[in-house]
This record gives C-alpha cells, structure tokens and sequence, in this order.
C-alpha cells in the first residue's frame, strides 16, 4: 500500500511576498511565469510553483533552489538530477489554493477547481465526457449539477494527471463515478490501467472549492494537511 500526502497552499499573497517566491524559481519558471498576460494569473503561478519547491525541499531535506525538474515523456514534471525517481508529484491551483500531492513511488494527480455557476455543464459533459458520466450528470437535480460537474471534472482531471497523458488521452475514454458517490474508477483508462490499481479520494477544501487526488496504486493511505498560511515568510 503506498502513502500520499497532499498539502492545500493558501496563494493570497502581498506583492513583497511574490518578489520572495519569485526570487528561489529557475530561469525556466520566471520565463514562463513572464508570458503571462494576467498579473493575476502570474502572481498564482510563482507562488504555487515556489510552494511546491519548499514542500518538495522540506520533504527531501535540499533548499528550495536546489530542486531540479525534468519532463516525462507526457509533458508531465518530475524531479531530476540527484532526487530523480524519489519523490512522484503534482501541482494544481485555482483561484487562491493550490494542492501540492506527492507519493514515494506511485504515480499521483491532484486537481482543484473553484465551484461556479456553469450553465452549460450538460454541454460540456456530453461533448467531452463518458456518455455514462453525461447520463448521470444530466439525471441530477438542476441545482445540482454545477457542483457535480466540478467534482467529476476534478475526479478525471486527476487521472490525467497520475497517468501523465496530458491533452493525448480523451476524457471520454474512461469512467469516473459521480457525486454522491465516492469517487473510484468506473472504467479503464489505458488497457494497462486496470481499475484496482486506483485510489481517488476527494479533499475537502469547504463548499467553494471541488479537489480530488487520485494515485496509481490499491487502497493508498492519503492524507490532506494545510501547508502554513505564512509560508513565504520563510524566504525572508
């Protein structure tokens, strides 16, 4: 059985706080934090990005600056240089939270997103979804269906995530379960991702926020923590 931990990052941050994340990312992550064109977007990207590096850092006794990533064959980040293959993790922000999760070896996704009125959910799971999870989402009472949505999007966003397929694998081509019921895999993914090798376990982040983590491997240990609310501090 393998154990994940999963750390939920408050990004609110002053602009003197941003400069200090900004400050311990690689050249890589300031170019990109620089492309873009919202300050918002970019002040949510440097202080998740130099979140994960202090967990990542904490969690592997380096300074924040020391990490190194490199990229799978999927697009998916992974540490490099002497941490390669230590520590599997993944990152995923929306408005002010970001979940950092990370496992010893399995392979993990997290995914969060901000829970809003979305009046054209039904579209949306019938273009892009299962036709089962469409099915079952449209089944749903209208009120509903705006925060089912967002929990079945993060449920197989996670996935995605886990297996490092990015945009290569469909949404439709495996099943979730919907909410009320806990979240497991319906359906495989791959042909090699057989549906028992999975744990998917909802975070609880209040009624604003859907989260899911999910882990390639049987009845994986998870646990949820809140990383320190004045984490940037420590760049100081």
């Amino acid at each position: 059985m393998s154990a994940a931990e999963v750390w939920v990052v408050d990004l609110a941050s002053s602009p003197d706080r941003l400069d200090l994340c900004a400050s311990i990312l690689d050249d890589s992550e300031c170019a990109r934090a620089d492309r873009f064109a919202r300050a918002a977007d970019r002040a949510r990207y440097v202080a998740s990005h130099a979140a994960l590096r202090l967990i990542l850092a904490d969690r592997l006794d380096l300074d924040p600056t020391e990490i190194r990533f490199a990229t799978g064959s999927g697009g998916k980040p992974c540490l490099a240089g002497a941490a390669r293959g230590v520590l599997a993790f993944n990152l995923s922000h929306s408005a002010d939270r970001a979940l950092v999760g990370l496992t010893p070896g399995a392979a993990i996704g997290v995914d969060v997103e901000v829970v809003r009125p979305l009046p054209d959910a039904e579209r949306i799971a019938r273009t892009h979804f299962a036709a089962d999870e469409a099915a079952a989402l449209a089944a749903l009472p209208a009120d509903a269906r705006a925060a089912a949505f967002f929990d079945l999007w993060t449920r197989k966003e996670a996935v995605v995530k886990a297996l490092g397929t990015g945009l290569s694998l469909p949404l439709d081509r495996f099943s979730v379960s919907l909410p009320p019921a806990a979240p497991r895999l319906l359906r495989g993914a791959r042909s090699d991702a057989r549906i028992e090798a999975w744990t998917l376990a909802t975070l609880d982040l209040g009624p604003a926020y859907a989260a899911t983590v999910a882990v390639r491997s049987a009845d994986a240990a998870v646990s949820c923590r809140a990383w320190a609310a004045d984490w940037p501090d420590r760049l100081g």
